[in-house]
């Protein structure tokens, strides 16, 4: 194209791409609301951006860096108009707070794809530049995520423009290059540890960057270090202010994803197989092979460009896939890094066939790239948006106890659903004495005591989520209906793990079988996936899904005290 036309063209395009990211991050924004069920999502940011107008800034928790949180608190001071706005506003509606949260996700997801445009730019040309944004704006584990409260997502931005940083330190060497990359690294760290991966690529570049001498390379990363050190402690002043508890935090996330145990249900045998093949549906199948093809294309082609990117992938697979837990969106760091590695793989396949045929390369040539890259992922991200656009199971459960279960009556509810779930939005109820609608049986307290043994009286030790299966015995159903707990509700975020792992929890398998036996079917809503995971439990990506949430059933038990009720 004439080169003021490609000039307009350029900018226009991305702007056009960056709307449509947004728009598939923001349908089907309010899904579960006013209750939160991803348990991240309902415990941590937005939960400390509130606390925050009650005490100081300190957040007295660094398991996660609170950058994402301190970004809400602003938001919700500018929405809401401070402490008594937002408060009473949460405590009408909870979802109100929340939509604003998750908005600020999805912008933040769509800003990460016009920075990686940018940045695939700079590292190569405007053709890379653009399929590695269309793969990150329509790929499904970045939509999906950009539509959580949660800092996987928002942390793809300041990572995308780190990037576009190195691009300009491998390119060129400017001062300015490296103190981009190191304030997007520095950004970064602050928003999710793990966005450090950005580093390797930034040394990478600075040491196999042609024609630059060595004072300006030195300078450079000092420059670069000092900013990204400078806006890690603006962002998270803490980590300076309170060095213990932020020592602390970093230990306590270390031991969480490397702890010897792993997750009950959590099968996989090798988790960087498990991340590579969690490629194959979060990039999709081609992306996924387009890696593969671009790393090695770079390697044989351009060794420089392939020290910056393909090395960071690789240990961040192995590092990420060598803990004790692994879950699909812990990968997300990486993504803008496949995702250019993937572009470059398949513009160079779409150059290669047309010099095959004779022809001069098109513009749009990076068209078809891009939409062999994304095709996989679009489909599958509007099949999620409209899924998460309808009623969750867990609210399609509560409208029918809320129309079946008088309030005040003794139930049992499986640790599949946030304990506000029993309670109604913006009013307590006096029947329960804690404002909650139903009396709940504290499936938080174990009734096993510290032999294994079934206990006579009292509650045991509190139970983790992840263990309440390893806590369930068949005589358990006979307690309930000793006490007039009639209702009992499972959710297959929790029986699964039985069944995925049977040999683990053999009482957890003849409860179900006891609560089979003691009560009748009054209420399910099935979902389609027969076999238990843990990436499937928490997203919508199979085609069969109808709608979000996992299986859940109510049982009505029979006997006893429950026999005539």
């Amino acid at each position: 194209m004439p080169a003021a036309e490609s000039r307009a063209a350029w900018p226009l395009a991305v702007a056009a791409l960056v709307a449509g990211a947004l728009v598939l991050r923001l349908w089907g924004l309010r899904h579960g609301l006013p209750y939160v069920y991803n348990a991240d999502e309902n415990a941590h940011f937005v939960a400390g951006a509130i606390g925050m107008f009650g005490h100081t800034y300190n957040p007295n928790y660094f398991i996660n860096p609170p950058a994402f949180t301190y970004l809400l608190h602003a938001a919700f001071q500018i929405g809401f108009g401070g402490r008594t706005g937002v408060w009473e506003t949460y405590a009408a509606d909870p979802g109100d707070v929340f939509v604003v949260a998750r908005a600020l996700s999805a912008v933040l997801g769509a800003l990460a794809v016009g920075a990686l445009a940018w940045a695939g730019s700079r590292l190569f040309d405007r053709r890379v530049g653009f399929a590695a944004a269309v793969l990150l704006a329509v790929a499904f584990l970045p939509v999906h995520y950009g539509h959580f409260a949660l800092n996987d997502v928002p942390t793809l931005a300041p990572l995308c423009v780190a990037l576009a940083g190195v691009g300009g330190v491998l390119a060129r060497g400017r001062m300015l290059d490296y103190a981009l990359a190191g304030a997007g690294l520095g950004l970064a760290c602050a928003t999710k540890y793990t966005g450090g991966i950005v580093l390797l690529p930034l040394l990478a570049a600075a040491a196999v960057a042609p024609d630059q001498p060595l004072r300006r390379r030195a300078g450079g990363l000092a420059l670069a270090g000092a900013l990204a050190l400078a806006v890690f402690i603006v962002a998270n002043p803490f980590a300076l202010l309170d060095f213990g508890s932020f020592r602390d935090g970093l230990s306590e996330q270390s031991a969480a994803s490397s702890d010897g145990g792993g997750k009950l249900g959590l099968t996989a045998s090798s988790g960087i197989l498990y991340y590579v093949e969690t490629a194959t549906w979060g990039l999709g199948w081609l992306p996924a092979l387009a890696v593969v093809g671009g790393a090695i294309a770079l390697a044989v082609r351009d060794w420089r460009r392939a020290l910056v990117l393909v090395p960071p992938v690789v240990l961040f697979v192995v590092f990420m896939g060598t803990q004790d837990r692994y879950f699909a969106r812990w990968l997300l760091p990486a993504y803008p890094l496949a995702c250019l590695l993937a572009a470059y793989g398949a513009v160079t396949l779409v150059a290669w066939a047309f010099r095959r045929e004779g022809r001069s390369r098109p513009a749009w040539a990076a068209g078809v790239a891009a939409l062999l890259l994304g095709a996989q992922g679009l489909v599958y991200s509007v099949h999620n948006d409209l899924v998460l656009a309808k009623d969750d199971t867990r609210a399609l459960a509560r409208d029918w106890m809320v129309a079946n279960v008088p309030p005040g009556t003794k139930v049992v509810i499986e640790p599949v659903v946030p304990d506000s779930w029993a309670s109604d939005p913006g009013k307590a109820l006096p029947v329960t004495g804690n404002g909650a609608r139903w009396s709940k049986w504290p499936t938080s307290r174990s009734r096993l005591g510290s032999d294994g043994k079934p206990l006579e009286r009292g509650l045991g030790p509190i139970i983790k989520l992840e263990d309440y299966e390893r806590t369930l015995f068949p005589q358990l159903v006979r307690q309930y209906v000793d006490h007039g707990y009639c209702t009992v509700m499972t959710g297959s975020t929790q029986f699964g793990r039985a069944l995925a792992e049977p040999e683990e929890v053999p009482r957890a398998l003849r409860y179900y079988a006891e609560l089979r036996r003691s009560g009748r079917v009054v209420f399910a809503a099935r979902q389609p996936v027969r076999k238990f995971s843990f990436d499937y439990s928490f997203n919508s990506y199979p085609l069969s899904f109808e709608r979000p949430g996992p299986e859940i059933v109510i049982y009505r038990l029979t006997g006893g005290e429950c026999r005539g009720r």
